[in-house]
């Protein structure tokens, strides 16, 4: 049990490591550390049999809230990987590009993934619109819209096939503010984003209004997946308080 934990604990460091060396634009890496630090908890409670000193209330509360945590986490993956691949339907109406990070030199890798894949749908059906959304962070040298916009025109799409919402700044509101942009949630959508984040885009769509909405899955980096995942759990959850699911 202790030699696990400790194995454990040496792999989310090392993991930590590899993602805040390649850089995943975002410090939810750090929670690899937290994991690290857990696992070495556990291990220093086994060993010094601390675990035994708890009262029992207090144990079964503990095992209770790791176990209720595990079944979410299960749940919560089990949905994301059913749409791991959704790749749509033909002839939408509207696909909604959700953003990400735009760096000075362009559409970060995982950006790029979306608009390469909204790029692959808009050429097999001339007739759909694209909607790209995201407004500007602290960090970025403009709006993800305009970036995404620039992108896909440089690609060969149609400005006029392009509609830009430059003022959200989370999933939620790019749904919200793409509806507002179309002009009412009546139309079919497709959903335009990484596998990872497929799932989520989807039922916040159709939880804004558009009933029918549908995912279109982009690729996403291997190295980033475990961080990405785990990232998705407490998105998921997240919404779920706020009452952005249901």
């Amino acid at each position: 049990m202790i030699g696990l934990c400790i194995l454990a604990a040496f792999l989310c460091f090392l993991y930590c490591f590899i993602v805040f060396r390649i850089r995943s634009g975002s410090s939810f890496y750090l929670i690899w550390g937290l994991g690290g630090l857990f696992f070495i908890g556990v291990a220093l409670m086994v060993k010094f049999d601390w675990w035994s000193q708890f009262p029992l209330l207090l144990r079964r509360v503990i095992c209770g809230v790791l176990l209720a945590g595990v079944l979410a986490f299960v749940v919560a993956e089990g949905c994301i990987f059913a749409h791991y691949r959704d790749q749509g339907r033909p002839d939408l109406d509207y696909i909604i590009v959700l953003g990400a990070q735009m760096k000075e030199r362009g559409p970060s890798v995982v950006l790029q993934f979306r608009l390469d894949a909204a790029y692959d749908y808009l050429i097999a059906n001339e007739n759909t619109l694209c909607v790209v959304s995201g407004g500007q962070g602290p960090n970025e040298p403009c709006t993800e819209a305009q970036g995404m916009y620039d992108y896909l025109v440089e690609k060969g799409i149609s400005p006029e096939r392009i509609l830009m919402e430059d003022k959200s700044t989370d999933t939620s509101e790019n749904i919200a503010f793409s509806a507002e942009v179309i002009g009412g949630t009546d139309k079919d959508v497709g959903i335009v984003t990484n596998n990872f984040h497929v799932f989520r885009g989807m039922m916040l769509a159709r939880h804004a209004g558009f009933e029918n909405a549908c995912g279109i899955s982009a690729r996403s980096n291997i190295y980033f997946q475990p961080n990405n995942l785990v990232r998705e759990f407490f998105g998921i959850m997240k919404d779920l308080v706020c009452g952005n699911l249901i």
